[in-house]
């Protein structure tokens, strides 16, 4: 987007487009109603026939619709806390740190020093672009060494997004680019997928979200686990602040924090989107194990 014009740029290729619009309005139908949607009445309301509308919802989620209705009830993060609740400390033993292989994706990151963090960005060029992805309209950031942010536009609107990052780092020179960003963000939200990622922040939010990347796809842990795993046990809330500014949703997993009572928590970019990453998480999950 264009902040002094208010004009969006496309980045999408037509089809692609008309595909995540169709999506968008699929999650938010399933998501506003109560009960399961049968196919053909969720079809309807996207104005597509069923064999149309699943082939084109299975192509983009990666599952069925009935699968996905099945993982966005609200009863979810009760059964994942439940079932799939990861310790930390196992899951760095059997390799999953961010040098390893990390939620169906492959990923390299290295982190900001302090000195420089200190400095809010100053003599730091950071490009930024907009992009479509499973869970809306995304505003991709990133150096010439990673992705530095990801945020998600659909319940807080493209100019807060923007002006929500930009903060984050005051001092930097913004460039609009793409195409810069563009492998990086593909590979983000392809299945197997490769990116690299670029971490600023503070040293207690770094040790916070190096302890997310431990969290294997389709699993959760809690923010007191956070906590003893960022090496400050008595300083939930501190985590819990430090999940929340989490610059690089979805690829730094923040989404996979719960509170201990199975409640979703906060979540930055709007409780509908994190709610959906759980689900869209859950459903691949089952998908590659059975």
């Amino acid at each position: 987007m264009d902040m002094t014009s208010g004009q969006m740029q496309d980045v999408s290729e037509p089809e692609q487009a008309y595909h995540y619009g169709v999506i968008r309005r699929a999650m938010e139908a399933i998501d506003q109603c109560d009960d399961s949607l049968l196919l053909e009445n969720l079809a309807s309301q996207m104005g597509m026939s069923p064999s149309h509308f699943q082939r084109v919802f299975s192509s983009w989620v990666g599952v069925s619709p009935k699968r996905y209705q099945q993982y966005l009830r609200l009863g979810h993060a009760k059964s994942l806390l439940k079932d799939r609740f990861t310790t930390l400390e196992t899951a760095h033993a059997v390799g999953l740190t961010g040098s390893g292989r990390l939620h169906d994706l492959f990923l390299r990151w290295e982190a900001m020093s302090p000195g420089d963090y200190a400095r809010r960005g100053s003599g730091l060029q950071i490009y930024w672009g907009w992009f479509d992805s499973p869970f809306g309209l995304t505003l991709a950031m990133g150096t010439d060494r990673g992705l530095c942010g990801l945020a998600f536009a659909a319940e807080t609107g493209a100019e807060p997004a923007m002006a929500d990052m930009r903060a984050r780092w005051p001092k930097a020179e913004f460039i609009e680019d793409p195409m810069q960003l563009r492998p990086w963000v593909d590979g983000a939200f392809a299945q197997n997928g490769e990116t690299q990622l670029y971490l600023i922040g503070a040293p207690l939010q770094i040790k916070v979200w190096e302890a997310l990347l431990r969290i294997p796809s389709g699993h959760v842990t809690t923010y007191s686990e956070l906590a003893i795993a960022a090496g400050a046990p008595k300083a939930v809330r501190a985590v819990g602040t430090a999940v929340g500014r989490n610059p690089i949703s979805w690829l730094i997993p923040c989404h996979r924090a719960l509170r201990k009572s199975g409640a979703l928590g906060g979540y930055h970019w709007g409780l509908p989107v994190k709610r959906a990453m759980l689900a869209y998480e859950a459903a691949r999950t089952e998908e590659t194990t059975t």
